[in-house]
């Protein structure tokens, strides 16, 4: 009977364990969606300041000799170009490491304490 005490103690703290999980994930989904919220408001801000940039070096490349024109319109293309795929790599990364770490350690250790159980019980 001891042994079966035991076990639903272990079992009750694995469920309350879990709970607190649960809300530690959505929690974690919250904050996710703020990140993603926030990143999407900062991609727009810089989709929009490259479309000024964009069209303010039009006007500029009519004022100045377009041989320079050319070299720094090639310049700010690259620039928007490193730009766009720092972003993208930025997402990538954000969504490897949401993969990569979301409750792996916990899962883990969950899955140790249960084999320990298995081990003890049997």
């Amino acid at each position: 009977m001891e042994s079966d005490d035991l076990t639903v103690r272990i079992l009750i703290e694995i469920r309350d364990e879990i709970r607190t999980t649960n809300v530690r994930v959505d929690d974690l989904g919250r904050r996710i969606d703020g990140v993603r919220e926030d990143l999407g408001r900062r991609i727009d801000g810089v989709r929009d300041d490259l479309g000024r940039r964009i069209d303010g070096i039009g006007l500029r490349i009519e004022e100045v000799d377009h041989e320079n024109g050319k070299r720094l319109l090639e310049s700010e293309v690259r620039t928007a170009t490193r730009i766009a795929e720092q972003i993208a790599a930025t997402r990538d990364l954000y969504a490897l490491l949401k993969d990569r770490f979301e409750l792996r350690d916990r899962v883990e250790r969950c899955e140790r304490d249960i084999d320990e159980l298995k081990h003890r019980a049997g």
